[in-house]
C-alpha cells in the first residue's frame, strides 16, 4: 500500500503536509512532539502500524508546523496554532465527520479540536496524553531535555528516542535517533515540548463529549499512567485501557497487536484480511475442544463418533462465517480459528455455546464444548498460524470448563464497554508458561 502526499496552508499561511492512504470510514491522526509522514514508510514498525490503519479506514495524517514535510522556521507555536493545522487538513479534504486520534502532544491537539467542533467528530482516541504538562514539567528525567536540545541535538536527539520508543532492539534504537533529527530541529523540538508541558487539558476535557479512549502503556516514561487515568476521569464518555509496555508511541511497547485492535474496535472500522502476512500481524485466536472426545469413540465407535464430530464442526463453521471468522484448522476435537477483531470473535463464542445448548436439549448424544480466547501476533505459515498467541489461547481452551467461554486478560480489556459480561477467575497458572495468567469467564446464556 501506497500513500499520496500533498499540501495545504493554514489560515495563518503556514504550508501543511499531508498525506492519504487506504479506503472506508475516515480516521485522522494527529502527530505527537515531531513527526515525519515520509519516513513513516521507510520504518517497518512505524509502517505497519499506519498501513494497518489504512487497512480499516481512510487514513489521514500530516506533520504539524515546524515538523517534518512542513514548513519550518521560526513559526508561531501554540495549542491554537496546532489546531489550525489540523483545521487546514480537514477543510482542505472537505471533511464532515470523522474519527480522530492523537499521540501525546496530538492527543492534546485532537482534544481541543473536537471540543471545538463536536458536531464533526465521531469517535477520539487518546495515546500517552497527560492530564495536566505543567505537572510533568518538574520530573528530573524530562527537564534537561530542554536546555540539551538547544546546545547539542545530537546528544538530545538519543535522549528523546528512548524516552519515547522504551526498550527496543539495537536496530530500532539507532533507526529511531535518526528519525528525530530528521523529523525536528532541536529548538523546535524544545518549544513543542515545553508547549506540552504548558498545557492544561482538565477543564477542555470537560467540554469533549464525544465517545473516548484513553490508552497508555503502563510503564510509559515519559507520561506515567496516573495522568491518563486522571485524564479519563475527565472526558465525560470516555473509556481507559491499560496495555503492557514503557513506550509512549503504540507502534513500540509490546502490546502493539492489543492496541490496535483496541482502536479498530473502538472506532468500529472494519478490517479487511487480503494476505496471510497482514493476518499474522494482529489477530483474536479462539479455539473449541470437544469434551471427553477419545472416551466418546470408545463408547460409540467411530462412525457414530465421527457423526458427533460432524455436528460440532457444522456449528462451529456456521457461526465462524456468521461473524467473519477465519477457520486456521481442525485440531481432531476442536477447530482454531481467527478474527482481526475482539469483538466478533467474542460474539461467534457465545453464538456457538448457544448453539450447541440448543442441540443438547433435544439430541441423543449432547455435545459439550470448551472455548477458548487469547489476542495477539500470531505467526502465520502455510495457512496455520504458530507462536505465543496461539499456544495460549489453546492452553486456555484447555483449562476452561465444558460449556465455559474463557478468555486473556487481554481480550478482556479490548472487549470492555462492548456489551460483554465477564467474570474474573483470578491468574492461573498454564502448562508452558511461567507466569500465572489472568483469566475471565464470558456469560453467554440467555438471560430470563
Amino acid at each position: 500500500m501506497e500513500q499520496q502526499i500533498h499540501f495545504c496552508t493554514t489560515s495563518d499561511g503556514i504550508r501543511i503536509a499531508y498525506c492519504v492512504a487506504g479506503e472506508g470510514p475516515t480516521l485522522v491522526f494527529c502527530p505527537g512532539i515531531y513527526s515525519h509522514i515520509e519516513l513513516d514508510w521507510e520504518y517497518p514498525w512505524r509502517r505497519a502500524w499506519f498501513e494497518g490503519l489504512a487497512r480499516a479506514s481512510r487514513l489521514i495524517r500530516y506533520d504539524a508546523r515546524g515538523t517534518g514535510l512542513s514548513q519550518r522556521g521560526d513559526l508561531r507555536l501554540s495549542a491554537e496554532t496546532l489546531v489550525s493545522d489540523l483545521e487546514a487538513v480537514v477543510d482542505r479534504q472537505g471533511l464532515e465527520r470523522f474519527a480522530l486520534g492523537g499521540i501525546v502532544l496530538g492527543g492534546a491537539t485532537a482534544m481541543l479540536y473536537a471540543a471545538r467542533h463536536p458536531d464533526k467528530v465521531s469517535r477520539l482516541v487518546l495515546f500517552g496524553t497527560a492530564n495536566r504538562g505543567p505537572d510533568l514539567y518538574a520530573r528530573k528525567a524530562l527537564s534537561p531535555l530542554l536546555s540539551m536540545a538547544r546546545s547539542n541535538w545530537a546528544m538530545a536527539s538519543v535522549l528523546a528516542s528512548g524516552l519515547s520508543t522504551g526498550a527496543v532492539s539495537e536496530e530500532a534504537r539507532r533507526a529511531d535517533e535518526h528519525y528525530v533529527r530528521e523529523a525536528v530541529e532541536g529548538e523546535t523540538f524544545a518549544r513543542l515540548l515545553e508547549l506540552a508541558y504548558s498545557l492544561d487539558l482538565t477543564s477542555i476535557s470537560r467540554q469533549v463529549t464525544v465517545p473516548s479512549l484513553v490508552i497508555h502503556q503502563r510503564d510509559d516514561r515519559v507520561v506515567p499512567i496516573e495522568y491518563a487515568r486522571r485524564l479519563a476521569s475527565c472526558l465525560p464518555n470516555s473509556r481507559f485501557l491499560s496495555f503492557d509496555g514503557d513506550s509512549a508511541v503504540p507502534w513500540h511497547g509490546g502490546s502493539t497487536p492489543a492496541i490496535f485492535n483496541a482502536i479498530i474496535d473502538f472506532c468500529e472500522l472494519p478490517v479487511q484480511v487480503d494476505t496471510e502476512r497482514e493476518l499474522s500481524r494482529l489477530a483474536t485466536i479462539l479455539f473449541t475442544d470437544i469434551e471427553g472426545s477419545t472416551a466418546l469413540t470408545q463408547r460409540l465407535g467411530d462412525a457414530k463418533a465421527q457423526e458427533v464430530l460432524r455436528t460440532h464442526n457444522s456449528i462451529v463453521r456456521d457461526a465462524l462465517k456468521a461473524h467473519s471468522g477465519s477457520e486456521a484448522k481442525h485440531t481432531g476435537d476442536g477447530i482454531m480459528a481467527s478474527f482481526t477483531s475482539a469483538s466478533r470473535a467474542l460474539q461467534c463464542a457465545i453464538a456457538m455455546q448457544r448453539a450447541f445448548a440448543a442441540h443438547n436439549e433435544s439430541a441423543e448424544e449432547p455435545i459439550r464444548v470448551r472455548v477458548g480466547l487469547n489476542a495477539g501476533e500470531p505467526i502465520a505459515e502455510e495457512k496455520d498460524l504458530f507462536g505465543t498467541a496461539v499456544q495460549l489461547a489453546a492452553r486456555i481452551c484447555a483449562h476452561a470448563e465444558p460449556g465455559q467461554i474463557l478468555v486473556s486478560d487481554v481480550v478482556q480489556q479490548l472487549a470492555a464497554g462492548k456489551g460483554f459480561t465477564f467474570t474474573d477467575q483470578g491468574e492461573a497458572t498454564l502448562k508452558g508458561f511461567e507466569k500465572l495468567v489472568r483469566l475471565y469467564e464470558v456469560r453467554w446464556r440467555e438471560e430470563g
